[in-house]
């Protein structure tokens, strides 16, 4: 379980260093299109490389989807959650120290958000909305290309290109979680309204997991023998 907790680990600092990054240290340059493929990427070339040692979850989300489609237990979830979540502040702080960010003061580290001030400045319904939906479809897709008839050398490429498509849609809305790990560890260096907003995208993909992993477990999404 070591190295699970580790892959997990390293691989969601990964997944925050690449994607939050892009965003903070290259937005202006590679706009909205280049920050959806460096999540979308980071998680294909974490797939690849933790994928045989964790499964390559780095998301809180999509281990609790595991758990209710009855992939996992709750003991190693908790494994996981806790690895996610350190993972992600430890990827949030390198990102806060390359961006030289100053303790106390107003900070971009990629932080979710939703509202007046807020890239799109879309409502809270819709940002609910969102993330719930797409935590949905993303669960869908990470379950369905490994399931009993998986994709094998494609599942990883399938799963980054999911991600990545969901970032393109949605940057605007909310800055795209679908990953409470992803949310938090930015949120937690940056402070003030991030943190407060926070809630929404531990909610929301907690409940887009769980209806994406019924899915399965009531096996409506079971391929034909």
């Amino acid at each position: 379980m070591l190295k699970k907790f580790m892959a997990e680990l390293i691989g969601t600092a990964v997944l925050v260093l690449f994607g939050c990054g892009a965003a903070v240290l290259g937005g202006e340059h590679v706009g909205q299109l280049g920050i959806a493929l460096a999540f979308g990427f980071a998680i294909i070339a974490m797939a690849y490389s933790i994928g045989p040692v964790s499964g390559c979850h780095v998301n809180p989300a999509v281990s609790l989807a595991a758990f209710v489609a009855g992939k996992m237990s709750a003991k190693d979830m908790g494994v996981y959650w806790l690895a996610q979540f350190i993972g992600a502040v430890v990827g949030a702080f390198i990102l806060a120290s390359i961006a030289q960010a100053v303790p106390g003061e107003p900070v971009n580290l990629g932080q979710n958000g939703w509202g007046p001030g807020y890239l799109g400045e879309y409502p809270l319904v819709a940002a609910a909305t969102f993330e719930v939906v797409m935590t949905a479809v993303f669960v869908v897709a990470i379950l369905g290309v490994t399931g009993e008839k998986a994709h094998g050398p494609f599942a990883g490429l399938a799963i980054g290109i999911t991600l990545a498509v969901i970032h393109i849609v949605g940057i605007q809305v909310t800055g795209v979680s679908v990953n409470p790990a992803r949310s938090f560890g930015p949120a937690l260096l940056a402070g003030g309204e991030a943190m407060s907003q926070l809630w929404l995208f531990f909610v929301a993909p907690a409940v887009g997991a769980i209806l994406g992993a019924l899915l399965f477990r009531l096996k409506l999404l079971e391929p034909e023998m």
